[in-house]
């Protein structure tokens, strides 16, 4: 079996998405998801000017050689750009190996660990009253996990947070928008939050909480502490993670579980983390980490110190990504949790897929391969449209953490 085409397909069904089609000599082909939310044409060029030409002719069966020689290789190794075009080259190598064996991926990796996968969604609201109907709508479509974000008092805009009735999309901008940020009203405000949440609704659902990123580490303690008594399932990138020592701060002060790594793109960035016990989930997404043979590694380093994985699964992945995450999540033996968000109905039809949401739970599907596939023709109607994250700046106007 050869490699005789590789073609990168950017389409925009409502927002931007990068797929990676490899076709081989005997009509197996494999799709690959390689979006980088914000700065999607970097990974294009990768692919199209470097990785793509050196695929041609290779045996797509040596998926192991395939990735060492792009990784090892490349004289500028890990990145987010490299490890996104790596991680769709490997989905694709992965969907076709699983398709010429006529089984679903979840079977190639080595069967599946569970029968059904937990997964949470997200409730947003402008304020604590709308948020609590956002838990409320969540809980009714059999979420039992629920991730909680609210509009904070005397801040104008909050991550998390649509202005619209639309899903929160970011990327909201041709150009980076500006938002304002107050660490103080934010700490002052969540714990009143988590403790309205739980009065109305009772201890039966998991509740989570994204922090991105803005705090110190003794700010990200205090908060740890606060939320205690709220029995979250995890707290959620508490800090900026480029420093893993911060976490030992955290760690000290507080029993909140503790989830970091979206932004994470090799084994190296949570080495640290996962070695020292620091962290509680590993959210390292399989299309910004080199892909499933990479983040195969780092599942199973994760499992000696009792982490476990809670892949990132927000709209700025494809359908082709979450597919794939739900394959691993079925196989991959310290399985935590699966982050969803609903893609809108137009992405729905230009990637068609074999995954299952029902009670609460999803099943990746029975079909060979990842289960994911895309229409071409349709997803060409719909052309790329730069779209850039904000900026967070603090109330006197330094730049901070977004």
């Amino acid at each position: 079996m050869k490699i005789i085409e590789a073609k990168v397909i950017v389409s925009c069904p409502g927002r931007n998405f990068v797929t990676l089609k490899i076709v081989t000599d005997q009509g197996i082909y494999g799709i690959g998801d390689a979006t980088l939310n914000g700065r999607e044409k970097a990974v294009v060029s990768y692919l199209e000017d470097y990785l793509v030409p050196a695929l041609i002719g290779r045996d797509p069966q040596q998926i192991e050689d395939i990735w060492q020689f792009f990784y090892r290789g490349a004289y500028w190794r890990r990145g987010p750009v490299g490890m996104t075009a790596l991680a769709a080259i490997d989905v694709a190598l992965w969907d076709i190996k699983a398709k010429a064996a006529n089984m679903p991926l979840y079977q190639l990796l080595g069967g599946r660990s569970r029968d059904r996968i937990l997964a949470y969604t997200h409730a947003n609201g402008k304020d604590l009253e709308s948020t609590l109907e956002a838990v409320a709508k969540a809980k009714a479509k059999g979420y039992k996990a629920i991730r909680v974000q609210s509009g904070i008092p005397g801040i104008a805009k909050t991550y998390g947070v649509s202005t619209s009735q639309k899903n929160y999309e970011p990327a909201d901008s041709d150009l980076p928008s500006t938002e304002v940020w107050s660490t103080e009203k934010y700490l002052n405000f969540v714990p009143e939050l988590f403790a309205a949440v739980r009065k109305e609704f009772g201890n039966e659902i998991h509740l989570l909480h994204d922090v991105h990123h803005r705090l110190t580490p003794i700010e990200a303690a205090r908060l740890g502490k606060d939320l205690e008594p709220y029995r979250l399932f995890w707290m959620e990138d508490a800090v900026p993670a480029e420093n893993q020592e911060s976490f030992k701060l955290i760690r000290h002060h507080t029993t909140t579980p503790i989830a970091v790594g979206e932004v994470f793109n090799s084994i190296h960035d949570c080495r640290e983390l996962i070695q020292n016990q620091l962290i509680d989930y590993i959210r390292t997404t399989i299309v910004h980490a080199g892909g499933i043979s990479h983040v195969r590694r780092i599942a199973d380093f994760a499992s000696l110190f009792n982490v476990r994985t809670g892949f990132h699964g927000a709209t700025d992945l494809s359908p082709v990504c979450m597919g794939a995450a739900l394959h691993f999540d079925y196989w991959v033996p310290n399985f935590g949790i699966q982050e969803h968000m609903a893609h809108n109905e137009l992405t729905e039809q230009v990637f068609s897929h074999a995954y299952e949401f029902k009670d609460g739970f999803f099943t990746p599907g029975e079909a060979p391969g990842h289960g994911v596939d895309i229409d071409e023709a349709l997803a060409a109607k719909y052309p790329y449209q730069r779209a850039c994250l904000p900026v967070n700046r603090l109330e006197d106007g330094t730049l901070w953490h977004w």
